[in-house]
């Protein structure tokens, strides 16, 4: 399979970016690369546009982090057989400096591709800190006598296996296999036109006095020294099982309340719950930085087999207790998914759903509690008993299972909304 899929490119007619990736391409195809061993870690830009055009495996970063996170790629691989790449632009090397110095001077073994045109073409042609003086004499004058950084010689300086400038004229795939195949840290800046808001001509890039260089240092490639450490689990004593479940398969549960609603609390005590039937269950919480204003939701997963991963993307259930967490899971809700809803809701749009009094019965702060025991009690997932247990571990104990066995006072009725 070869590097480059049959995907359209999106780059702008004479846009040096195109040339860049069909060079890159025939690079890694005559290395030899499975596309498979070959992780593409871009960056924010024009340059982030290459994420769909490859066969291998892709990584979006952020703006300037792109080589952080290559290291954690590489790092975590640990697999001199694969090669990890970064794309990033002069934007982009302006901003995470710091992060390309740290992968040269320990001389992490990435590969980072600089596509250089001098300026942030996604955004309207600012300068960088890459942009030769005459670019930054016509958009940003007060940066007069103000020099662009060197990135290749600074590569080099801090200790980076291989470092090169290349002007992009002809075929650069052969700079590039050199490059890929560095054992340690290598980078290959790549002077090229913006046709946008840069320089569109190479014989005008050439007159900028940009020079060809090469730069090589010899030095050992950073690798990761395994050892073998007790698990952080080890410590941990097992939940015992002290009830049984009805579930064979899988459940998973999505629940959707306001900030300060005891979201949190309830799905914590619902999984835990769930681990005293000998189920496994992960939670996983989103809500806003403010405290008590906006949204609160969880997703709780109650499985027989492991959990490998904790997301949902379409619930068997949703327990929804407030407008705030239904405007931010409303998208998520599936034709099949099960929905409680408590009875304030004011909520057009849901094909069926079961609504209940939960907060009239437990009050706005255990609304979803009550809620979820409900929905307990009706499905049989897990026992009751198995809910109360959880909560009888909380240090507001008391108010919990109050809230839990008021369950049974929720009047309900299901409707059409």
């Amino acid at each position: 399979m070869p590097f480059l899929s049959n995907a359209e490119m999106p780059y702008c007619p004479g846009c040096g970016h195109r040339g860049v990736t069909i060079a890159l391409a025939k690079a890694i195809d005559a290395l030899g690369y499975d596309p498979l061993d070959v992780v593409i870690v871009s960056d924010i830009g024009c340059c982030g546009l290459v994420d769909g055009l490859v066969n291998s495996h892709t990584v979006h970063g952020l703006h300037g982090r792109s080589p952080a996170f290559a290291f954690g790629v590489s790092a975590g691989l640990n697999n001199p057989g694969k090669k990890v790449i970064v794309i990033m632009g002069d934007g982009g090397v302006t901003i995470g400096l710091q992060h390309i110095l740290e992968c040269a001077r320990r001389n992490v073994p990435i590969f980072v591709l600089v596509q250089n045109n001098f300026v942030y073409g996604m955004t309207g042609g600012q300068i960088s800190g890459l942009s030769p003086q005459r670019i930054k004499d016509e958009k940003m004058p007060e940066e007069k006598g103000v020099p662009p950084f060197d990135i290749c010689e600074l590569v080099h300086r801090a200790g980076g296996s291989f470092a090169a400038r290349v002007i992009l004229r002809g075929d650069i795939s052969g700079i590039l296999q050199e490059a890929i195949s560095t054992n340690g840290f290598s980078l290959v800046e790549v002077v090229q036109p913006c046709v946008a808001y840069g320089v569109t001509k190479i014989k005008e890039i050439e007159d900028l006095g940009y020079k060809e260089i090469r730069l090589v240092n010899a030095s050992p490639p950073f690798r990761i020294q395994k050892k073998e450490k007790s698990s952080l689990f080890d410590g941990v004593p097992r939940i015992a099982e002290r009830f049984n479940s009805s579930l064979q398969g899988r459940m998973e549960v999505l629940i959707a309340g306001s900030a300060g609603g005891g979201v949190q609390v309830a799905a914590e005590l619902f999984a835990r719950g769930a681990m005293y039937c000998g189920l496994n269950a992960t939670k996983k919480g989103d809500f806003p930085i403010t405290v008590r204003t906006g949204y609160s939701t969880a997703e709780v997963i109650l499985s027989r087999n492991k959990v490998n991963y904790t997301g949902i993307s379409s619930p068997d259930v949703a327990i929804i207790t407030a407008r705030e967490g239904f405007a931010n899971v409303e998208k998520r809700l599936a034709p099949e998914t099960s929905i409680i809803l408590d009875k304030d809701l004011e909520i057009s749009g849901i094909k069926d759903a079961v609504i209940g009094n939960f907060r009239e019965v437990a009050g706005p702060r255990n609304a979803t509690l009550c809620a979820i025991a409900f929905w307990v009690r009706q499905s049989g997932v897990i026992p009751l008993d198995a809910l109360v247990e959880s909560a009888r571990t909380h240090r507001h104990a008391e108010e919990l299972v109050t809230a839990i066995l008021a369950s049974e006072k929720v009047e309900t009725l299901r409707r059409s909304l």
